[in-house]
């Protein structure tokens, strides 16, 4: 036998509570997928620009506050201002259209409106069309997208070639035809509100076939994942595997199509009161304002600079923040 080594020295104590002696123990914490997109999207200076102003947008258009806000800072939407112009050539006597501590944008040329007022009412207007027909098409595209990935079969087909039908469907020439001969009451109905509710209708309901595909796609691809075979094989019905593992799944791509479809619903309401088939004057309007400016934006600039400035503003912004919480939820993104 070997004898046993002997090791000489100071004898040494482990002490690990002394080597962590002022150090605050914490236990490690996992991250859940919300947290990380969020400190994700903390990142993204411009995406939390663009999503500032879409907050400040949908704030200013609650009911009650754009009231309060023109009752601070401005006059009402329809209240002529003709001392403000010039009654020869109808252009505003002030300087850069007449911007002042009461008209903060200036005034509209001809008959003087304010224009800060008339800008946050249309703002209204954009934003309701907007979300409201976004919403509509978010609905329809989700319900059908999901059906036609998770059956397949016939049932995919049929609803994949209804989807080329909407996408080939002249909605444009469509929506010039069918708002210019509605009536100007229909139930409890009447007037712009009418005008309003067949936007929302139009441009929601022909719209869906956009994110109804992306949609498709996601749910062809989720069925055949690990834990849809596992659900399967425990014995779950179909409606729990749409509802419990196939639509949490969804919901990233959900609000990142949401996000960049409303600026496009938002654009396509101006064209529409742009082209005098939207809302209908003297209820203000983006694309109304833009409308009576181009006859003017030679002699007074900025009737033409204030609707489109606003507009161009509200596109940017929710496309900022759409790419950026897109980037934020895309797990393959670094």
């Amino acid at each position: 036998m070997t004898a046993p080594i002997e090791v000489s020295g100071p004898d040494v104590k482990a002490e690990p509570d002394a080597v962590l002696t002022g150090v605050e123990r914490k236990a490690i914490q996992g991250r859940s997928l919300g947290q990380i997109a969020w400190l994700r999207l903390r990142r993204d200076k411009v995406a939390l620009a663009g999503g500032a102003i879409v907050l400040l947008l949908i704030f200013i258009t609650l009911p009650g506050v754009t009231e309060t806000l023109v009752r601070w800072f401005g006059h009402p939407p329809n209240e002529y201002h003709q001392n403000l112009v010039d009654p020869t050539i109808g252009t505003p006597t002030g300087k850069f259209g007449g911007v002042s501590t009461d008209f903060l944008f200036g005034v509209e040329p001809i008959n003087g409106r304010d224009l800060f007022s008339r800008v946050l009412h249309g703002a209204r207007v954009s934003m309701l069309v907007g979300l409201l027909a976004t919403l509509v098409s978010v609905v329809i595209g989700t319900v059908l997208g999901v059906i036609a990935g998770f059956f397949g079969g016939w049932v995919d087909t049929l609803i994949a070639r209804t989807m080329d039908v909407f996408l080939a469907f002249p909605l444009l020439l469509f929506s010039i035809a069918l708002v210019g001969v509605i009536p100007n009451e229909w139930g409890p109905l009447d007037g712009n509100n009418l005008r309003m509710a067949v936007l929302v209708f139009i441009i929601g309901f022909f719209n869906w076939p956009y994110i109804g595909r992306i949609i498709r796609g996601q749910t062809l691809s989720l069925r055949e994942r690990e834990f849809v075979d596992a659900a399967r094989s425990l014995g779950a019905r179909n409606s729990y595997i749409i509802f419990r593992e196939i639509l949490p799944n969804l919901v990233a791509p959900i609000l990142v199509y949401a996000t960049l479809l409303i600026p496009t619903n938002i654009l396509f309401e101006a064209a529409l009161s742009f082209l005098g088939v939207g809302i209908n004057p003297p209820k203000p309007s983006w694309g109304g304002m833009l409308t009576s400016a181009t006859s003017l934006y030679s002699v007074a600039p900025h009737f033409v600079i204030v609707p489109g400035l606003a507009i161009f503003v509200t596109v940017l912004a929710f496309n900022l923040f759409g790419d950026g919480l897109r980037d934020a939820l895309d797990p393959r993104a670094r």
